[in-house]
């Protein structure tokens, strides 16, 4: 499912307009941006996702094409976590 099919079901769904539905998806990753971009805060919605930065260490790697080996600088990520209830749907224990 792409972000143009999800609106159009949440906008059935919710009997709201594709537009007003876009239009919070929008802010919500705006809003989640925000907070990663940050890195002082975590982003979560219970039972379903978090989002937050982390900072990956520098460490020495290695070149694929020649095996020289390279250093690899310290860099910030974001991690995303499914929460339990996101777990078991997925595991099929639950309906979604």
């Amino acid at each position: 499912m792409n972000k143009s099919e999800l609106v159009s079901t949440i906008a059935r769904r919710t009997e709201l307009s594709e537009k007003d539905v876009n239009a919070v998806l929008g802010e919500f990753i705006t809003v989640v941006g925000e907070v990663v971009a940050k890195g002082t805060d975590k982003l979560t919605i219970p039972g379903f996702i978090s989002f937050e930065q982390t900072e990956r260490k520098a460490r020495m790697g290695r070149n694929p094409q020649t095996g020289e080996q390279i250093q690899v600088p310290a860099t910030k990520a974001v991690k995303i976590s499914a929460g339990s209830k996101l777990k078991k749907v997925a595991k099929g224990e639950v309906q979604p």
